[in-house]
């Protein structure tokens, strides 16, 4: 191998090793997600939303009250836990 086709190896494994997505913890109610943190996503399950979606619940917003929750179906990924 040449030098370059080395780097341009290494460039391709590390792009998709960044490209993976974090996966979202799940819970059977939104009352289970005590510390929702600014950024994070959490996967509920509890039939809320039509059917192959599920609720996706994410701390949206920094407040002195605490992070503000924002709610949206989304669609399902996979087989259900």
């Amino acid at each position: 191998m040449t030098k370059i086709s080395r780097i341009l190896c290494l460039a391709l494994l590390a792009s998709g090793a960044l490209s993976v997505p974090a996966a979202a913890d799940q819970v059977a109610r939104e009352q289970n997600i005590v510390d929702l943190r600014l950024g994070q996503r959490v996967l509920v399950d509890d039939g809320s939303c039509p059917a192959g979606q599920i609720k996706e619940v994410s701390g949206a917003k920094m407040l002195s009250t605490g992070v503000v929750r924002t709610r949206k179906c989304i669609p399902r990924v996979g087989a259900k836990r």
